[in-house]
């Protein structure tokens, strides 16, 4: 073999090794996301029928060991409003969820679903404090949305669900049935 191939193999075979940690380098970014959400919440069922539409919002880590799972620990929150215009009132709502999330293996935008579990502590506000006690709340939260990866940046819209399971807020309406819907932006760093 002549110095020329060589030479030629030796280049082909250093630019495939640096495209490979290239690459290598490409599927290791991104696996710890950490973002912010906020949009608009309510309940369904009978506690939906007495509060209105008001502020939700929270934070998540979400590990992701593949392209098409990944793991989410977040805090969320939200305040609700009564309906009754006599009353000054609103049912506030302080909750942990862990999710398993599946999603698309694509990396710049990617649609994604989720499952997990959850519990919320909400309390009464207001003229409600007596209506409504505070409990813990066991939940089934249940995602779906879409997230835009660009570089460290990462932003996306959801739509959770959350089962609430073991409710006994109320004297009035002893185990409503229902849940917590929101909608929600989100906005993070990926690492």
């Amino acid at each position: 073999m002549s110095r020329q191939r060589v030479a030629a193999w030796v280049f082909v075979l250093a630019l495939g090794a640096a495209g490979t940690a290239a690459a290598q380098e490409e599927r290791q970014r991104g696996k710890v996301n950490v973002f912010l959400r906020g949009g608009v919440g309510n309940y369904t069922g009978e506690l939906g029928e007495s509060f209105e539409v008001g502020p939700a919002w929270g934070v998540t880590l979400n590990v992701q060991p593949l392209r098409f799972l990944g793991f989410e620990l977040g805090y969320d929150g939200a305040r609700n409003a009564g309906k009754t215009l006599l009353l000054e009132h609103a049912l506030v709502r302080h909750g942990a969820t862990g999710l398993i999330k599946l999603s698309l293996p694509f990396e710049l935008v990617k649609p994604f679903v989720g499952g997990g579990l959850g519990i919320s502590h909400l309390s009464a506000s207001g003229d409600f404090e007596g209506a409504f006690g505070s409990d813990m709340v066991e939940e089934v939260p249940v995602a779906l949305g879409i997230e835009f990866n660009t570089g460290r940046l990462t932003a996306g819209a959801r739509a959770t669900y959350r089962l609430l399971l073991g409710q006994d807020l109320s004297e009035q309406a002893e185990d409503p049935d229902g849940g917590f819907f929101d909608v929600t932006l989100t906005l993070g760093a990926r690492f």
